[in-house]
């Protein structure tokens, strides 16, 4: 058993629903204090003997935390504090991509940002930070989630690039639209900054999308009141977006006992070795 806790777990929407066992052997439920403020109900866990911290983007019981409020800074610093060198991740995009429908699942490979006021890195005020953003993902990260995915859905798209916006609210036909004439393939709100910083700390950040509903604008579908999406998830494929969901543990799991004890080769350990090299980044 590794003796730091190298590999955390990010969850997206329904994280909160899975049981204490769905990520391993459950250990311990931690806080950790940071510069950014304290970061709760961080639950750690063995996986075939490998230490591993799972939090829950948006709330440890429930949808308690929208996007745009989540403490980003505090989350990715509270990882790197407890030795993290790799970061895996969930989020539920909606399709813009007419290839992509609900239940499908994809390994993004780039972001195009449209956040507004999200705190954006750990270097605000200074010189530092100024680093090459391709790949946006790791690549090591990437290649694995989609092999371990591929064995377990039968509809995984090997790329695609997600427009991440402020939020809360869902965008405007004419914003998709705009989306999809720049090459955006979904769009969600949490992948931004969460990469960023963390390449700013010189970890590792993979993420897997599993696709919710279909973007406004692409299909005509009626207004439903008082549901999830309002009317852009059909009701015939809530079966299909619900059985994703519930696979992205088992994917995790499996790309963590894959890659433990394997070196990090990838970009990211390195993203700040110029500033590091000058003396000025010593996280």
């Amino acid at each position: 058993m590794t003796n730091k806790i190298k590999i955390m777990i990010i969850g997206g929407s329904g994280a909160y629903n899975f049981s204490n066992e769905a990520f391993g052997s459950f250990k311990d439920e931690v806080s950790v204090n940071t510069p950014y403020g304290k970061v709760k109900n961080i639950k750690l866990f063995e996986i075939d003997g490998i230490k591993a911290a799972f939090l829950s983007r948006h709330g440890a019981s429930d949808y308690s935390l929208t996007a745009p409020y989540v403490n980003y800074r505090a989350n990715i610093c509270a990882a790197k504090q407890l030795g993290v060198e790799r970061i895996l991740s969930w989020t539920g995009p909606g399709a813009i991509n007419n290839k992509f429908k609900p239940g499908d699942l994809v390994i993004p490979d780039d972001i195009i940002d449209f956040t507004k006021t999200r705190p954006l890195t750990f270097f605000e005020n200074s010189g530092l930070g100024f680093i090459r953003q391709n790949p946006v993902f790791c690549p090591t990260l990437q290649k694995t989630l989609l092999e371990i995915a591929k064995k377990r859905h039968k509809k995984v798209h090997k790329n695609g690039a997600y427009a991440c916006t402020e939020g809360p609210r869902l965008e405007t036909p004419a914003e998709i639209k705009f989306f999809k004439q720049i090459g955006a393939d979904m769009v969600g709100m949490t992948l931004v900054p969460e990469v960023f910083l963390a390449k700013e700390l010189e970890m590792c950040y993979g993420a897997i999308c599993y696709i919710t509903n279909y973007a406004e604008g692409i299909k005509k579908m009626p207004y439903k009141k008082g549901v999830l999406f309002e009317g852009t998830l059909p009701e015939k494929e809530k079966e299909l977006v619900q059985k994703s969901l519930t696979l992205i543990p088992s994917i995790i799991k499996e790309v963590i006992t894959k890659l433990a004890g394997t070196p990090r080769t990838c970009p990211c350990k390195d993203a700040m070795l110029r500033y590091r090299k000058k003396g000025l980044f010593k996280f």
